[in-house]
């Protein structure tokens, strides 16, 4: 079975030069936990809430802040970004999938056609999901 059978369609792009502070309206609007990074429309790299949290100042947003906290919102997501992104197209099998989870720290990997555009992403939770399914069908 491949990816495409169980990859999210739902893929939330921002561009390049996008700050941090609307990379950060972002995953809370959208509950996303990576955002992929694209420039004419092909995939440049990708930012998890993680590497997001930590590249803006603990203090925003609270008492302590200062501007040089702040300022760490003006940043821009190719600075943060992994531009080393492991991918999978979408004919790809759940094992490949697999085996790049656990040979890689990663939670998910984008799924790109073959002019290298998001058309989906996968998360070790997918994963799961699916495996859990098989083993109730065969109950």
């Amino acid at each position: 079975m491949s990816v495409a059978n169980i990859m999210s369609k739902r893929v939330v792009s921002v561009y390049m030069d996008d700050s941090l502070q609307s990379l950060r309206e972002l995953f809370a609007a959208t509950g996303f936990h990576h955002l992929v990074v694209v420039h004419d429309n092909k995939l440049q790299g990708i930012i998890s809430d993680r590497d997001l949290l930590k590249a803006v100042s603990p203090f925003v947003d609270t008492i302590s802040e200062r501007m040089a906290d702040r300022a760490t919102l003006d940043k821009r997501a190719h600075q943060i970004m992994t531009r080393e992104v492991i991918t999978l197209s979408p004919e790809s099998s759940i094992f490949t999938a697999i085996e790049l989870f656990n040979s890689n720290k990663i939670s998910c990997i984008p799924i790109v056609d073959e002019k290298s555009q998001p058309v989906g992403m996968v998360s070790w939770r997918d994963v799961m999901r699916f495996m859990q399914q098989r083993v109730e069908s065969k109950r």
